[in-house]
């Protein structure tokens, strides 16, 4: 029969100080906040997991000069928003391209559809959809 490490330092300890070691009941409290803080970790990671973005190529309604398209942020959403103006900022320094980041969606002069697609993954960006 094969012994938990725990009842073996519990056995330890018990020798050494004649009776119980009153530190021997915490052991479980210590798993308790290792596993809590392990789940706070999770979903401090679910809320700054990166929004599946669509990304379309437009020509019209724009007299006839063409753009693309990232949509898939919140327009409701603070923190969405934000993460869609520092994305925009830094798709257009590294495609060397204009363009703005309003209401929920990032529009790049040009078609670069071609370019955004390892871009956007080097960014951390899994889920595309429409390059």
């Amino acid at each position: 029969m094969t012994t938990d490490w725990k009842d073996i330092l519990a056995g330890l300890q018990s020798d050494e100080t004649g009776g119980l070691n009153e530190h021997t009941s915490d052991t479980g409290n210590l798993d308790k906040t290792a596993s809590e803080n392990s789940s706070e970790a999770s979903a401090s990671r679910d809320t700054t997991a990166h929004p599946a973005l669509t990304v379309f190529y437009e020509k019209k309604g724009r007299a006839g000069k063409p753009a693309t398209i990232l949509t898939g942020f919140d327009a409701g959403d603070e923190s969405s928003l934000h993460m869609a103006d520092e994305l925009a900022a830094t798709l257009k320094k590294r495609l060397g391209c204009g363009g703005s980041a309003r209401g929920g969606e990032i529009l790049l002069q040009g078609d670069r559809r071609q370019q955004l697609r390892p871009l956007l993954t080097s960014l951390g960006y899994k889920r595309l959809k429409g390059i």
